[in-house]
């Protein structure tokens, strides 16, 4: 269950980082200044839909760090890695090296190149498309 005087801190961290008042904190989230005041005194608990503003408008907000403290304030950037690649790729004109064109130190061909099978790309939607000679 939401811990209404947690959640109203939670709040005014977020206005002192970001150096608002709770009228600009309204404004920003386009709700009634005085929501903002009830939450503030712990009167009323948020709803989903001003839970939705925060983090819709603060970025660095994470929604279980919200709701309950759990995470960190403001939220960690993810660092991204580099995800392996199925291909080397010459950079200086994107083209796909292929076996007819890697060579080794000695200018030879590889020889122990293996054929594709079947490449498979998933996209972040959850969908796949599925390529095969």
């Amino acid at each position: 269950m939401l811990d209404s005087d947690k959640f109203s801190k939670r709040l005014k961290l977020i206005m002192e980082t970001n150096e608002i008042s709770a009228t600009q904190f309204a404004e920003i989230l386009n709700v009634q200044r005085s929501s903002i005041s009830h939450l503030l005194s712990g009167r009323n608990k948020p709803s989903l839909e001003f839970v939705l503003k925060v983090l819709k408008n603060f970025s660095d907000v994470e929604l279980y760090w919200l709701l309950n403290g759990d995470g960190k304030y403001p939220k960690q950037k993810e660092t991204t890695k580099e995800a392996p690649t199925l291909f080397k790729s010459d950079e200086s004109t994107n083209k796909i090296v292929t076996k007819k064109n890697i060579q080794n130190k000695n200018n030879n061909i590889l020889d122990n190149f293996e054929e594709i099978e079947r490449i498979v790309i998933f996209f972040k939607d959850g969908s796949f498309k599925n390529y095969e000679q």
